[in-house]
């Protein structure tokens, strides 16, 4: 029986041994070093096949805007009645989020059909109580980009605040923290690194690329030139 004990206590030292050299640790226990891999992103939906965010082209007008979320502030003001500015966990946590898949469409020819998660943009507007006399919603962009559309279009459609694409936040690349997923318009009313909505009356208003000679509307069914 001793000898027996003896040869067991054996076999259980050399396993406990072997476990140490190979795993850095005994049994019962784990390692303090814990690897963060990156996020996977999705490429089907429902049965859609989907894009990835490498599909897109880099054509902003400064390249890519690097935004600390920590000091990000996004401000709704102009005509409301009350003009707010919420950072980027008010945003994320305090509206309801939305999925939808949308293509866009570039006038370069590309197209890239994407599964983007957001708020609804109406809902963040209506917490300032837009003006009757406002006609226009402008958007401002870290790097001084601007685009506009008539209020009815952000209000009466379901047109999303992104702040994920594919299952996963969206990169630097592709706007972070904001891009706006402006359906049924061409890719360059998909304004992105977005810091400010304006309410306004100037129906008149122009952004970047309209300014420029591109169509307004922007209509995909319509030519994107004036």
């Amino acid at each position: 029986m001793k000898r027996k004990a003896i040869y067991a206590v054996t076999i259980l030292a050399v396993t406990t041994l072997t476990l140490i050299m190979v795993n850095g640790c005994v049994p019962g226990e784990s390692s303090n070093d814990t690897s963060v891999l990156a996020p996977a992103e999705i490429r089907e939906y429902e049965g859609t096949k989907l894009s990835s965010a490498d599909d897109f082209r880099e054509n902003s007008i400064l390249g890519t805007q690097l935004v600390d979320k920590d000091a990000y502030q996004l401000i709704v003001d102009g005509l409301v009645e009350k003009p707010a500015s919420y950072s980027y966990a008010e945003v994320t946590n305090n509206y309801k989020n939305y999925k939808k898949v949308v293509t866009l469409d570039c006038v370069e020819g590309w197209s890239v059909t994407i599964l983007w998660e957001g708020i609804l943009l109406r809902d963040l507007i209506e917490t300032s109580n837009p003006l009757a006399s406002s006609k226009v919603v402008i958007f401002h962009a870290y790097d001084g980009y601007t685009t506009s559309f008539p209020v009815e279009y952000v209000m009466d459609n379901d047109i999303l605040l992104a702040y994920k694409m594919n299952d996963v936040v969206l990169p630097q690349e592709r706007g972070f923290p904001f891009q706006l997923v402006a359906e049924s318009k061409w890719g360059y009313k998909w304004i992105k690194w977005i810091t400010r909505i304006e309410l306004s009356d100037n129906v008149d208003y122009r952004g970047y690329w309209e300014t420029r000679g591109y169509s307004n509307s922007a209509n995909l069914d319509e030519g994107f030139f004036e």
